[in-house]
């Protein structure tokens, strides 16, 4: 294996999910209407990485997202300068989960931030490779 080819993330607003994922910077790259039986299946793609965009197949609700349920809770995406793009996405009026009164905290080795999907995906956005 060489690495992560996409993440399937499944959404009853596919347009406020959509939209969310471009303002981070992802592209559309192909929209499939009617897709087995779901209204949109779509894939967004953000340099080697792609989402495939799901909503439910007719007549199948999706259940809430948790993120106490087992399985992914977040991904995170590395940014090159995080102050900038924590203020590009807060002039868009992006969904932030603040900690100690800041959308953006110290971790060890960098800084992180945190965003929240319409779907509720939780996304972190770090300015450093470093894992601990």
């Amino acid at each position: 294996m060489k690495q992560i080819h996409h993440i399937c993330i499944q959404t009853t607003d596919y347009a406020a999910s959509k939209q969310f994922y471009e303002q981070l910077g992802f592209s559309l790259v192909q929209e499939s209407p009617g897709f087995h039986d779901r209204t949109f299946n779509s894939w967004l793609r953000l340099g080697d990485f792609y989402i495939e965009l799901q909503t439910p197949k007719s007549g199948q609700p999706f259940t809430d997202y948790t993120k106490q349920a087992a399985g992914p809770v977040h991904f995170a995406l590395y940014v090159d300068d995080l102050q900038e793009e924590v203020a590009r996405l807060e002039r868009l009026g992006m969904p932030f989960l603040p900690k100690h009164g800041g959308n953006i905290y110290f971790v060890v080795d960098g800084h992180l931030s945190k965003l929240k999907a319409p779907e509720g995906t939780i996304i972190e956005l770090r300015d450093t490779f470093a894992i601990s």
